[in-house]
């Protein structure tokens, strides 16, 4: 595999500092080792409650929330690259009130933050809360992530951005609120922000909420709503900025709301393809702006609330509506070599022939015929990601031939409806080799790091919210290879995989044991096809709680086990959307449950079982509850609605 390299402008990444930590574990609360634990393996999420300098030559994910706390200070040398998950508002980084941040990037190796295409709305930003006055008052709650800030230190620092580089920011909270590339919240003049470039972002490029910060030298390019915007009495200066719009439907270059706290632009150059409004003046706001260049706008200035234009001085004198401003650019961005900086992404895998270990992030290529020879492990702290179309042939070597994801490992598979991900032997014979195995931190009744029955794998944890990743239509064909005469590999096996973990869209067929096994754990899946898998379709152990949406199984050949086993404790696991037909000339049994398994069903169809309920060990029939009622062995519950899998066309991909 290929070392991971930053691409930016083709120079290598040059700074690699020391991380610092606690000397002594015992000195921290597990929440914080938690979060330095994660770090030092690549992902960012939770909440830093000291000083941590990362590593410019690791690799990070920005997974979920990460938030740095009063008191604490994130330190980012040049050259590192964050790489964050297309998790909505539920991925950010937020530096709160007496907390520091300190980018440290440069000219020749900047600092990026990205999702992994830069698309709009894919991720939430970066968020600084300081001490600075706002005219919403001290201990103010921002719109977003509801982190309070302001107070009455105009000079308040939180701490130092230069060289910045991000992307595919501006995630939607709610029809009135969006986060922003990067947001201001009452940050004090004494916090340096040079050279920050925001491109692709659904919402605002950057946005003062009041404070006193300024800010030198902006790149912003399609930015949905409005490149530059401020309201609550901001009173900072921005120095060079340079606006671009290619796309249509954005707001506007610059909007001002409420309050007019005089705040200055010093050369604004903005530029055009598409129309559309440059500078919007809401209630009374304005600016002071020396250096305008406007070129290819609809409207100049509009004054929303019909404010006075006194209130905006362009060049000395009032503004005016009927100005072009088109003088010669102000800011000219070719010297700013920076903002062409890309995220860190993965390395791809050398060679067709899959095996080994997984380490960093590693993507695969769909263009490459991939062929498993033997195991293929996703470390802890790796990021496997398999594109759409993406094909792999399985060596038929029983159990010597799977692919595992370990405890904070993940793996990314992005197959589309009409691009699926294959993973098959040539034949797709049932136990030619062994599928795909998941180990997560969830909490499972085996205990804290259990060992599984296949690999020897180690999982389960206290972390129910566990993120492994992402499965996304995929098709997996003859598994279920067989170890011994107790254990079998399954299709898909998740081991206390957590709620996180996104699995949508899998065809699991022709396997000789189960099509999905989840062994305790959270996790949650829709749209499960499962054909002809001879031990259970779908089987449940050790307090699975989690939820599946829409599973149609059809059994047509003789000797399966059932559609469903549950075994063990009920942790009352949730199923919406069941149809199970069998075909089979022995019919066979539809949903058996196991000691004092349980479920919740609704909308079951079962069509051709000899036995539809059977309590294997005699436990109480009130554990599983059917469409609300307590589950009977002689019902026939084949009046529920068929689960219509005509539209999955996907299932019928193959090699």
């Amino acid at each position: 595999m290929k070392k991971l390299v930053l691409k930016v402008l083709g120079l290598a990444i040059m700074a690699m500092p020391v991380f610092t930590s606690c000397d002594d574990d015992d000195d921290i609360s597990p929440e914080l080792k938690a979060v330095l634990d994660n770090l030092e393996t690549g992902v960012m999420e939770g909440k830093l409650s000291e000083d941590y300098t990362l590593d410019a030559s690791q690799s990070y994910r920005l997974n979920g929330a990460f938030i740095v706390e009063d008191g604490a200070t994130l330190t980012i040398p040049a050259g590192t690259s964050i790489l964050a998950d297309n998790g909505g508002t539920d991925v950010y980084i937020a530096v709160m009130m007496g907390g520091k941040i300190d980018i440290q990037g440069t000219a020749s190796s900047p600092v990026v933050m990205s999702s992994s295409n830069g698309e709009p709305g894919d991720w939430g930003g970066l968020t600084l809360c300081g001490k600075a006055t706002t005219n919403a008052g001290a201990n103010s709650t921002a719109e977003v992530g509801g982190f309070i800030y302001g107070g009455s230190e105009d000079e308040d620092s939180s701490g130092s951005i230069k060289n910045l580089v991000i992307k595919g920011t501006g995630a939607q909270i709610n029809d009135d609120s969006q986060y922003n590339g990067v947001s201001f919240y009452a940050v004090g003049s004494k916090t340096v922000v040079e050279n920050v470039a925001v491109i692709n972002g659904s919402d605002d490029g950057v946005e003062f909420f009041g404070g006193t910060v300024s800010v030198k030298n902006l790149f912003l390019q399609n930015n949905e709503d409005d490149a530059i915007d401020w309201t609550e009495g901001w009173n900072g200066t921005v120095e060079n900025a340079y606006v671009e719009h290619t796309i249509a439907g954005f707001s506007t270059v610059v909007e001002g709301d409420k309050v007019n706290n005089n705040p200055k632009i010093i050369n604004l150059t903005a530029v055009s393809t598409v129309g559309g409004t440059a500078l919007q003046f809401k209630v009374e706001s304005g600016a002071t702006i020396t250096g305008l260049s406007l070129s290819g706008y609809d409207k100049t200035i509009d004054m929303k609330d019909n404010g006075a234009l006194s209130n905006v001085k362009i060049d000395g004198v009032d503004a005016d509506p009927s100005k072009s401003y088109n003088a010669p650019a102000t800011v000219d961005p070719s010297a700013w070599t920076w903002t062409s900086a890309v995220v860190q992404q993965v390395s791809t895998w050398s060679g067709s022939t899959l095996s080994g270990e997984v380490t960093g992030l590693v993507t695969l290529d769909p263009t490459v015929a991939y062929n498993l020879t033997s195991s293929l492990i996703v470390k802890d702290g790796a990021s496997l990601m398999i594109p759409a179309g993406t094909k792999i042939t399985s060596e038929a070597e029983g159990t010597d031939v799977y692919i595992a994801v370990l405890m904070g490992g993940k793996i990314y598979i992005n197959g589309t409806a009409d691009a699926p991900v294959v993973m098959s032997s040539v034949n797709a014979e049932p136990g030619d080799w062994g599928g795909l195995t998941i180990c997560g931190k969830a909490t499972t009744t085996a205990g804290a790091n259990a060992t599984a029955e296949v690999g020897g794998f180690i999982y389960g944890g206290d972390d129910d919210n566990d993120n492994s990743g992402e499965i996304q239509y995929l098709v997996i064909k003859g598994t279920g290879a067989q170890i011994n005469d107790d254990s079998q590999y399954n299709g898909v096996s998740l081991y206390a995989v957590g709620s996180s973990t996104t699995i949508n869209n899998i065809a699991v067929i022709n396997g000789s044991d189960d099509g999905i096994e989840f062994f305790g754990g959270s996790a949650n899946v829709t749209n499960i096809y499962l054909e002809d898998n001879e031990d259970d379709a779908v089987d449940w152990t050790e307090g699975w709680n989690g939820t599946v949406v829409n599973t149609y199984i059809k059994h047509e050949v003789d000797g399966f086990s059932t559609a469903f086993e549950g075994d063990k404790v009920n942790n009352n696991p949730k199923f919406e959307n069941v149809t199970a037909i069998c075909t089979a000339p022995n019919g066979g049994t539809g949903l058996q449950f196991k000691a004092e398994s349980g479920a919740t069903i609704t909308n079951l169809y079962l069509e051709g079982y000899t036995k539809n309920i059977d309590m294997k060990d005699g436990g109480p029939l009130a554990n599983v509850v059917i469409d609300g009622v307590a589950a009977t062995t002689d019902a026939a519950y084949n009046s529920g609605t068929k689960v219509d899998v005509s539209g999955w066309t996907w299932i019928s991909a193959g090699l």
